[in-house]
């Protein structure tokens, strides 16, 4: 998600110095006009913002806090935006040392998937300082249409625990649905036109019920990150004493499929382990 974000940057008129561990996109972004750092400490030296969007709470803390990291190259006063979904517990304790190092830190996670992050259509949940957040609105404003600020430090990851909770719920119910209607011979076109009319819509069904019903799950967002979000939100759960007993089945759920080499499909592909459950694959 970090390559369309940053080309939508640059379609905007912003200066983009980048860095990634993997080359291909930094050749492509270099090509409409990026320059390439060495190192993410490289990357932040001559930046007001640095945008970091990263797979898990470690690679953060790499990244930001550890040898040739963006706190080793960031001047007092730059404004450090993780737009990765990680732990809300991460997230403060990193927040908390930019501020003694004289910087300020938003937790930024998203939503969306692939399509929105290259059609700038993003939901944005923000934890951070209200002045931070005014500050970065005008460069969100280019990445996203929905942009919230959720609270202090913590609270984006907390907002972003909660989205994927919901929705992977909606999959799991996606994916009971076609199996009962495609076992019960039901016409599953037919059915999507009739449940988008109902109250059993949802955003889930509208967007990824199609292919779904194709057997078409090319990643928008692959089962193993959502796994590892689903984690997330179970942690902070047990810190919290909030019961979440259906996350927790999905989750297992999505591990059965990684342990079956499915890790790399989209998450609807709930879908296609229920249908085997019910015989029909």
């Amino acid at each position: 998600m970090g390559k369309p974000m940053a080309k939508n940057l640059l379609h905007a008129g912003y200066g983009l110095t980048v860095h990634s561990r993997g080359q291909a996109p930094v050749e492509e972004l270099v090509a409409l006009g990026a320059q390439r750092a060495a190192s993410p400490a490289d990357c932040a030296r001559t930046a007001d913002v640095v945008i970091t969007m990263l797979r898990d709470s470690p690679d953060v803390e790499l990244v930001v806090a550890g040898e040739q990291g963006v706190f080793q190259g960031a001047r007092p006063g730059t404004l450090l935006l993780d737009m990765s979904t990680i732990s809300p517990v991460t997230a403060q304790r990193l927040a908390r040392e930019a501020g003694e190092r004289s910087l300020a830190m938003l937790d930024a996670p998203v939503s969306g998937g692939e399509a929105g992050a290259i059609n700038a259509q993003l939901s944005i949940m923000v934890g951070g300082d209200e002045a931070a957040f005014e500050r970065a609105l005008p460069l969100l404003r280019k990445l996203g249409t929905k942009i919230t600020l959720m609270g202090s430090a913590g609270a984006g990851q907390m907002t972003k625990a909660c989205n994927q909770v919901m929705v992977a719920i909606h999959y799991e119910a996606m994916a009971e649905a076609l199996a009962l209607a495609k076992k019960a011979g039901v016409d599953l076109q037919r059915l999507h036109g009739a449940l988008a009319g109902g109250l059993a819509n949802s955003a889930v069904w509208e967007r990824r019920g199609p292919s779904a019903i194709e057997g078409n799950f090319q990643p928008g967002f692959r089962i193993r990150l959502h796994h590892k979000d689903l984690s997330i939100a179970l942690d902070a759960a047990r810190e919290y004493g909030a019961a979440l007993p259906f996350t927790a089945q999905v989750r297992e759920l999505y591990r059965s499929m990684m342990n079956n080499g499915e890790g790399d499909l989209d998450h609807s592909a709930l879908a296609l382990l229920l249908q085997r459950m019910a015989g029909l694959e």
